[in-house]
């Protein structure tokens, strides 16, 4: 083995190449045409994650009424308790975006589970 190739090896195996991202149980709800608000709990690392996952939710129940792009859809998340609103539009605009090469899996996976729900 090369020097140049040893050194590489000892380099890479002591990157991180992101920082490790917790995950989180988030309540995520909207608002139907009908005036009822609708909610479900999702556990995931980021609040795009936690809206596809409560779409796609959402779109399993009998009982629910359609997120349409423009649905805000408010995200709880617990300890630390926080709150965020986006619209389904923004979580598709978003990973229809580019951006660092380790959110593209992430980002596939999401698209996936829109696409068949």
């Amino acid at each position: 083995m090369s020097t140049r190739a040893g050194q590489l090896g000892e380099w890479t195996a002591n990157v991180l190449p992101w920082p490790p991202v917790a995950v989180r149980t988030c309540v995520v709800s909207f608002v139907g045409t009908s005036g009822i608000r609708r909610g479900v709990e999702v556990e995931a690392e980021t609040l795009y994650e936690a809206a596809v996952l409560a779409v796609t939710r959402f779109r399993e129940d009998i009982w629910g009424e359609t997120v349409a792009a423009g649905t805000t859809l408010d995200v709880d998340v617990r300890e630390p308790s926080t709150r965020h609103s986006v619209t389904l539009q923004q979580v598709e605009r978003w990973l229809a975006s580019p951006g660092p090469p380790h959110e593209a899996a992430r980002k596939a996976k999401l698209k996936l589970m829109l696409v068949q729900s």
